[in-house]
């Protein structure tokens, strides 16, 4: 008997804001994690490591990456069936997300569902 695995089409990734320059500012090795885990989150996986966020916007998650160089984070949404949205990525300085990474997480995210909602009408 054979199992017949059908491959889905990769997701197609969108950068609100800076969020695509601020992964690429990430050093080396984190930034080459960020678009492994990415590249599983457009596959349909879960990254390795993650939290929801809704407190940003519902469906919401945040990548969590850590190495010798410091915290990194990576705010997306993939619960929209055309696209997964990079909200913010940033290097972490605290224990608790900081209020202003939080913040520019929620305007576009708010932007991206204003968008949506304009688009299909």
């Amino acid at each position: 008997m054979y199992t017949i695995l059908y491959m889905r089409e990769n997701k197609a990734i969108h950068w609100s804001g800076s969020s695509r320059e601020d992964l690429i500012s990430f050093p080396e090795a984190p930034r080459k994690e960020a678009g492994f885990q990415l590249s599983k989150v457009q596959a349909g996986l879960e990254p390795d490591d993650w939290k929801p966020f809704d407190a940003v916007g519902r469906g919401t998650k945040e990548i969590r990456i850590k190495d010798a160089t410091g915290i990194f984070r990576i705010m997306y949404v993939a619960k929209f069936d055309e696209a997964i949205y990079v909200l913010h990525c940033f290097q972490k300085k605290t224990e608790a997300t900081s209020k202003k990474d939080k913040d520019i997480a929620e305007a576009r995210y708010r932007a991206i569902v204003q968008a949506r909602n304009t688009s299909h009408e």
